[in-house]
């Protein structure tokens, strides 16, 4: 009788020698760039924004490089959790408030701040004052839509806002007034000063503290840094401000993706490369292959000549992006090699220029690496 048998699985202890994609985090860099914002809003406490997973480089590891920080931003409840789970005891604010009234108990029992944006979101919170046994108050961030047209309530609005919250008993007295820029990271546009000027006609009568900037107006609008700035992209080392990168506004990059060639061949004048053969040589060359594609989160529409860093110099990606794998056109001259590192972005070339010729920004960049890449913090 035949007897089927499990395969024999060997695993490799030689992790440090694949050829595959990497991303490795500067926690000092983090820490560099979060200085960066202290100066700039010296008077200003800072709220460092760590949501979608500290912008794609790892919610908890940021959050931890991060700890001068007076609190951290995020977007769902569940990344509120696991910072607490992970020993985060300072402030943090749920920058879209919360999305079920059942999740107000554990806002006021793990002391999470929420931002109040809606009718909605205020009645429940009137109604768990009855419903719940809350022992400690529930500090509210009110968001006033002046011009963004996303969340916020309407300036008419924010007279009753504030006297119910202050009615409220479940509220905390102290309310922090905020608002959102639209066109922040456009140098010179008039829309940042109409907006300005509606969010102090809706606050100046309250002595509450405000909160309008972040990483674009901290940057550059003085007047939006107030009480509160709330920096998230510059955090990372990137510039939101159109045609800079972050090495313009002296942050440091947070991760490096790397990658390594596993191929170097020559090509002959006239060869067709990739899918679709959207790229032909015009003499002969040297063409590698890489090992990184979208299957690890790098952007499949970038363009030909998206710049990759090699042995210190910058070589054109050519051809369309695959699964799990780019061609570069390292020259007729090419000494490359097999193994050799190929940097996708990060040290020695701004995700700025990558997201550019991929159509996009560099916020969808680092937030769609897949699980595939490995991670090293350092």
């Amino acid at each position: 009788m035949r007897v089927l048998t499990s395969p024999i699985i060997i695993a490799s202890n030689h992790y440090h020698i694949m050829k595959t994609a990497l991303a490795q985090v500067d926690l000092s860099a983090l820490k560099h760039n979060l200085a960066q914002v202290k100066k700039l809003a010296r008077r200003s406490k800072v709220m460092a924004v760590c949501k979608a997973n500290g912008y794609g480089h790892g919610l908890v590891k940021v959050a931890q490089a991060l700890d001068d920080a007076d609190a951290f931003g995020v977007a769902r409840i569940e990344e509120a959790h696991k910072l607490r789970s992970a020993g985060i005891i300072k402030t943090i604010v749920l920058l879209e408030g919360f999305f079920e009234a059942k999740d107000i108990a554990s806002i006021a029992v793990n002391q999470f701040e929420t931002v109040v944006h809606s009718e909605q979101q205020l009645r429940e919170l009137e109604q768990a004052a009855a419903l719940y046994k809350i022992d400690r108050p529930i500090k509210v961030w009110l968001k006033i839509d002046t011009g963004m047209s996303r969340l916020g309530i309407d300036l008419s609005q924010v007279e009753s806002f504030i006297s119910r919250l202050k009615a409220c008993p479940c509220i905390h007295p102290e309310i922090i007034l905020m608002t959102h820029l639209a066109c922040a990271d456009e140098l010179g546009n008039d829309y940042n000063q109409y907006q300005l000027a509606q969010f102090q006609q809706a606050s100046s009568a309250y002595s509450f503290a405000h909160s309008i900037a972040n990483s674009a107006a901290t940057m550059v609008l003085e007047s939006a840094r107030q009480d509160w700035v709330r920096p998230g992209i510059m955090l990372y080392g990137v510039s939101p401000i159109e045609r800079e990168t972050g090495q313009d506004r002296n942050l440091k990059p947070a991760m490096t993706l790397s990658s390594q060639l596993i191929s170097v061949k020559t090509i002959k004048a006239n060869t067709n490369v990739g899918y679709g053969s959207t790229w032909q040589s015009s003499q002969q060359t040297q063409l590698g292959v890489v090992a990184i594609g979208y299957g690890d989160g790098y952007p499949r529409h970038a363009k030909n000549g998206t710049p990759v860093l090699i042995n210190g110099r910058i070589v054109p990606l050519v051809g369309r992006v695959s699964m799990d794998m780019i061609t570069v056109d390292l020259g007729s001259d090419a000494t490359d090699k097999i193994g050799d590192t190929a940097i996708l972005w990060g040290e020695g070339l701004p995700i700025e220029k990558v997201a550019e010729s991929a159509d996009t920004i560099a916020y969808e960049i680092l937030c769609q690496l897949t699980s595939r890449v490995r991670w090293v913090y350092n």
